[in-house]
């Protein structure tokens, strides 16, 4: 009896997931593939509208279930409690996706106020607004313009507006992080860290491990374990990894240019995997020292283009988009000046990543500033934080580019 309800609860999460988010998506490839047939379809779609953070409530319900099947938590007879677990205000939107074990007794237990924790919050807050506004914004301006006339730029503007993505998506989903876990830290409650500065990483392993940390927990402990995980050969640690990329790819959209992101990454580490070495940078780079050594700097370098070339694919309407924008990099005057250069926008995220690898071993960039920094100097840091803040602010407002 356990075991069929366990089931029931699983299909009715999904089955609500599915309906809403991949229906069209299935009914529109479905239609296609009996195209391909000579055959002609005019299927069914759905006019309803998303609703917002559906993803995440619904990796929230499953995680519950999933932990009561396991017996790792009882179940919470509080309705409210349980309420609040799963539709949590600030990790409602965009995360991060909480487990029940770590978020359930802290709503069940008495909080009182405490300054320093909500000093903090604050701070990890400003900071989540900069990424927002002042970065992924900015970025954001410029990486539409290109990649919606991607036809009529040079390799160079094309390689430029690839970049500005990258740093348009991290801005975003980060930033929103930073702005979910200081908000629940006012009211006394510590959220799962979500990114661990991933564009420093040396290997797309490890950038998976600081990228969206609670989704790639999320799906190593309820899918990739369950599966097998790495037991029983190379074939099933191959096959699983595929898995839960792909099924990564497809959580974030219902396209599949999603689905091909998710593929590619999992060729990324494919070889890492296969050779062992999936797990060899588990400490942040040069840690304790101001500059990373020339092996790493070119193993970063290596990482980010890697994951820049597959944020195209991601960011593209479809794949035909993607294939021409990407081979219009390097088959359309690479090596020139780009036609959009923004320097002003280029200078901002030049010190965010300067401020970001100063920051690199505290769990936000700027946690540790009151420490580092005199009075008087952190506050006019602060205070040109909130100026250029309130300078974007009027700018044109774009959210992280996938469906929730």
């Amino acid at each position: 009896m356990k075991k069929w309800w366990f089931w029931l609860s699983v299909c009715v999460n999904l089955g609500f997931l599915g309906v809403f988010k991949y229906f069209n998506f299935f009914a529109a490839s479905f239609s296609d593939a009996l195209l391909l047939l000579g055959f002609k379809a005019n299927p069914a779609v759905l006019n309803i509208v998303l609703p917002v953070g559906i993803s995440f409530y619904t990796f929230h319900g499953l995680s519950y279930v999933v932990d009561i099947y396991k017996d790792r938590i009882k179940p919470e007879r509080n309705f409210v409690d349980y309420s609040v677990f799963v539709s949590f205000f600030p990790l409602l939107v965009a995360g991060p996706i909480e487990r029940a074990t770590h978020l359930l007794p802290q709503i069940r237990q008495q909080r009182e106020f405490n300054y320093p924790k909500m000093v903090d919050g604050l701070r990890q807050i400003l900071w989540g607004l900069f990424k927002k506004v002042v970065i992924a914004d900015n970025c954001a301006y410029y990486a539409n313009m290109i990649f919606n006339h991607s036809s009529d730029y040079s390799g160079s503007t094309l390689a430029l507006g690839a970049l500005f993505f990258t740093f348009q998506i991290y801005g975003d989903f980060s930033g929103y992080s930073d702005i979910a876990l200081g908000t629940a830290r006012l009211f006394g409650m510590e959220l799962l860290r979500n990114f661990a500065f991933p564009y420093f990483s040396r290997d797309i392993a490890e950038f998976w491990r600081r990228w969206h940390i609670s989704l790639s927990t999320w799906f190593r402990d309820y899918l990739y374990i369950p599966l097998g995980g790495s037991k029983g050969g190379m074939w099933k640690k191959v096959r699983n990894t595929f898995i839960i990329f792909i099924v990564s790819g497809f959580w974030h959209g219902a396209n599949w240019t999603f689905i091909v992101w998710g593929a590619l990454n999992a060729l990324f580490i494919l070889p890492l995997i296969i050779f062992n070495k999936n797990r060899n940078n588990l400490e942040i780079v040069a840690k304790g020292k101001q500059l990373p050594t020339l092996k790493e700097f070119l193993s970063i370098l290596l990482t980010f283009s890697l994951t820049t070339l597959a944020w195209i694919v991601f960011r593209s309407e479809n794949m035909g988009h993607a294939y021409n924008y990407i081979s219009g990099i390097f088959s359309r005057s690479l090596f020139t000046i780009p036609e959009i250069l923004p320097i002003k926008t280029i200078v901002l995220v030049c010190l965010f990543i300067v401020i970001e690898w100063l920051g690199r071993e505290h769990q936000y960039a700027i946690e540790n500033i009151d420490v580092k920094v005199p009075k008087f100097g952190r506050w006019a840091f602060y205070y040109a934080i909130v100026a250029c803040i309130v300078y974007y602010a009027g700018a044109e407002q774009q959210f992280i580019y996938f469906q929730f």
